[in-house]
C-alpha cells in the first residue's frame, strides 16, 4: 500500500507531499491541473517495485525506472520531466512505511544516478485504467511497442493491454472478489469474453448473443476491463489502481455503482487513486466516506497550488465544487422566481 507521496520539481508540479493515504484516494482539479501525471509518477514507481527482482528480470531499479518513465511520459530524453526553471526533479514513494526515492537532473537522457530503495520485492499487480478503454485496441496497442517501438500508447495502455491478454488460471478466484464481479456484471447486463478462435474480444449478454467489442458502448468495454483484470487474477488484493476519470463515457448510474464497487474492493486491501473533475464523482465518494466511515484523502488543485483533505471531514473547498453549487443556487433562485 502506499502510504505518502512527495514531489519536487516533476512536470507542471513544483512541490508536493502527500499524505496519510488510505484505500480510496481522490485527486481533483480541472483539465491542465496535473492530475494525470501526478498518477503516472506513482504508476512509473510502483510498477519498477513490482517488476524489480521478479521472475527472470535482469535490470536493476534504476534501469526499470528509467525505461518506466521514458515509455509513460513518453519524452525525448527523461530529464524534460523537470519543471521549467528547475534544474533536478526528485519523487519518493513511501510503500508499506517503507521509501523508494530517486531524482536526476534536466539533462538526463535514460539514465538514473540517483536512486534508494528500502521496499521489500512486491508479487502484486498494479494496473492504470486511462479514460479510453483498450479491449478493441488491444493488439495495435501492443504491436506498437513490441514491434514499432513508436511512441503513441504510452505504457499505461500497453501495461493494461498486456494484463488483459493474461488466460484466467485455474482454480477458484480470490473469493474476496466474489460480490464485486456480481455487481460489475449486472452493470454490464453479461460479461467480456476473449474469443480464441477470431482472436478478438466479444460481449456475451444474459441472453447469450455475442456482439464484436466494437460494437459495444465505450462504458461497457470501460467496466468489462476491471471485471477481466479481477477475473484473470492480475489484480489481487494488494494491488494499486489508478483510474484516470472514471466518469468518462459513463451514464451517472453506472458511475454511482462503479464507485460503489470500488469502495467494496478497497475493503479487501486494493487500493485506489481516481482524478477526477466531475462534481457527481466527488459528490459519490463524499457519501461514500460518511456512510461507510471511511477516510477518502484528497488532494485538490486550488490556485497552481495542491491542498489536502478528506472527505470523511466534509466537501473540500475547491473551483469545481464551487461552480456545481453555484449552479444548484442559481437553479433554485430560478424556480422560486
Amino acid at each position: 500500500m502506499i502510504n505518502a507521496l512527495q514531489l519536487e520539481n516533476f512536470g507542471p508540479t513544483h512541490s508536493l507531499q502527500w499524505t496519510g493515504l488510505s484505500h480510496i484516494n481522490l485527486i481533483i482539479g480541472g483539465n491542465g491541473a496535473g492530475k494525470t501525471f501526478l498518477l503516472k509518477s506513482m504508476y512509473s514507481a510502483i510498477r519498477t517495485l513490482e517488476i524489480y527482482r521478479r521472475g527472470q528480470e535482469q535490470r536493476n531499479a534504476a534501469e526499470i525506472l528509467a525505461d518506466k518513465l521514458y515509455w509513460t511520459f513518453q519524452q525525448d530524453k527523461i530529464g524534460d520531466l523537470v519543471s521549467k526553471g528547475a534544474s533536478t526533479l526528485s519523487c519518493k514513494l513511501t510503500v508499506d512505511q517503507r521509501d523508494f526515492s530517486y531524482s536526476f537532473g534536466k539533462e538526463t537522457t535514460k539514465s538514473i544516478g540517483t536512486i534508494e530503495n528500502h521496499v521489500a520485492p512486491r508479487s502484486a499487480n498494479s494496473v492504470f485504467l486511462p479514460p479510453k478503454e483498450v479491449l478493441s485496441l488491444q493488439h495495435i496497442i501492443v504491436k506498437s511497442r513490441e514491434q514499432d517501438q513508436a511512441f503513441g500508447f504510452d505504457d499505461t495502455y500497453y501495461d493494461l493491454a498486456k494484463a488483459l491478454s493474461y488466460p484466467p488460471l485455474q482454480g477458484k478466484n480470490y473469493k474476496e472478489f466474489a460480490a464485486s464481479r456480481t455487481k460489475l456484471e449486472d452493470i454490464l447486463d453479461g460479461k467480456i469474453e476473449f474469443d480464441a478462435a477470431s482472436q478478438s474480444w466479444k460481449f456475451k449478454n444474459k441472453r447469450n448473443q455475442k456482439f464484436q467489442i466494437g460494437a459495444t458502448a465505450e462504458g461497457i468495454k470501460k467496466i468489462a476491463i476491471l471485471d477481466t483484470l479481477l477475473g484473470n487474477r492480475h489484480l489481487s488484493p494488494d494491488s494499486v489502481v489508478f483510474i484516470d476519470e472514471p466518469e468518462s463515457a459513463l451514464h451517472p448510474i453506472a458511475i454511482e455503482q462503479l464507485l460503489e464497487i470500488i469502495s467494496l474492493l478497497a475493503a479487501t486491501g486494493i487500493q485506489f487513486f481516481i482524478a477526477s473533475h466531475s462534481y457527481f464523482v466527488i459528490k459519490k465518494l463524499y457519501l461514500i466516506a460518511q456512510q461507510k466511515q471511511l477516510s477518502v484523502p484528497v488532494l485538490s488543485s486550488v490556485e497552481d497550488s495542491w491542498q489536502q483533505a478528506d472527505l470523511l471531514d466534509g466537501m473540500p473547498e475547491n473551483p469545481i465544487i464551487r461552480a456545481s453549487i453555484d449552479l444548484y443556487r442559481k437553479e433554485v433562485e430560478l424556480s422560486l422566481g
